[in-house]
């Protein structure tokens, strides 16, 4: 038995997960804004923990660690779940908007991390898994925002993976594709404040594209729940799990474009050092 300390458990991916690990017979801490509202979702479990947690608040994240260690005395798996989603071209994007998609869905998971990493290098182990996306490996139009935040969500694991391997803690990138959560939902995504005349007839196609998407989106987030279940159990978890077959297939063709410019300017790139 794990304690599994999930953030944005109060519905979308974070549910799932909460739901599948209790399943397996974990003790979990399912933190969300608003506690009424995770443990009407989670329901009750005498392995459940309600706590309150704002991703972009360090002494909420502080105070929820406390919580957590004052219950079931260690944090075994952390997963960085909860994100937000400011969709829009980068010029109509209020900089206050890149601030609050940079806060939630990069600071927030960094924040949440600072305060379970004591806890864990204490221990001398621990899992750290964090929902990054396939715009974490490619860029997508009207996405700026979003690909920013999980751009620097994997360049930070990456580099955090090095710093605390030797302390027996483990990390996981997860890059899902198009999975059927809230994301799309007008409670999590929020389009560009301002207003660009030469974007206007794109814009519109985008909102169209988005909009029409949520609830129609062809991955099953119980099956990734359950896939974070599984890869829990080996030995040790892989660095990066790219959740989905369109995720694959995105990985797939950033390869043979990172080839394809390797390869394109070969010689140029090669012939940059000091003359011997």
């Amino acid at each position: 038995m794990s304690v599994w300390f999930i953030t944005g458990a109060g519905r979308g991916m974070g549910l799932h997960i909460a739901k599948a690990a209790l399943a397996a017979g974990h003790q979990v801490v399912a933190t969300g804004r608003k506690v009424d509202k995770v443990a009407r979702a989670v329901g009750q479990s005498d392995d459940l923990l309600i706590v309150k947690l704002d991703v972009t608040r360090a002494a909420d994240a502080e105070a929820a660690a406390k919580a957590t260690v004052e219950r079931f005395g260690r944090i075994d798996v952390l997963v960085n779940n909860a994100a937000s989603f400011y969709a829009g071209y980068f010029e109509e994007l209020s900089p206050t908007q890149m601030d609050l998609q940079l806060a939630t869905s990069l600071i927030g998971p960094m924040t949440v991390t600072r305060a379970v990493l004591p806890i864990m290098r204490g221990q001398r182990s621990g899992k750290i898994i964090s929902i990054s996306s396939t715009a974490g490996l490619v860029g997508y139009e009207f996405c700026t925002a979003y690909s920013a935040s999980k751009f620097g969500l994997d360049g930070w694991m990456e580099a955090l993976r090095i710093e605390i391997e030797p302390f027996g803690i483990q990390t996981m990138i997860v890059n899902p594709g198009f999975f059927r959560t809230e994301l799309l939902t007008r409670e999590s995504t929020q389009y560009a404040d301002l207003m660009v005349e030469d974007y206007c007839e794109r814009r519109a196609q985008q909102e169209a594209f988005w909009t029409g998407a949520n609830g129609k989106q062809g991955g099953d987030p119980a099956k990734l729940a359950q896939a974070l279940i599984t890869l829990d159990k080996q030995a040790s978890l892989p660095h990066r799990f790219l959740a989905g077959a369109d995720a694959i297939a995105t990985a797939e063709q950033r390869i043979a474009t990172l080839q394809q410019q390797i390869d394109a300017y070969r010689a140029l790139s090669s012939s940059l050092a000091f003359d011997q």
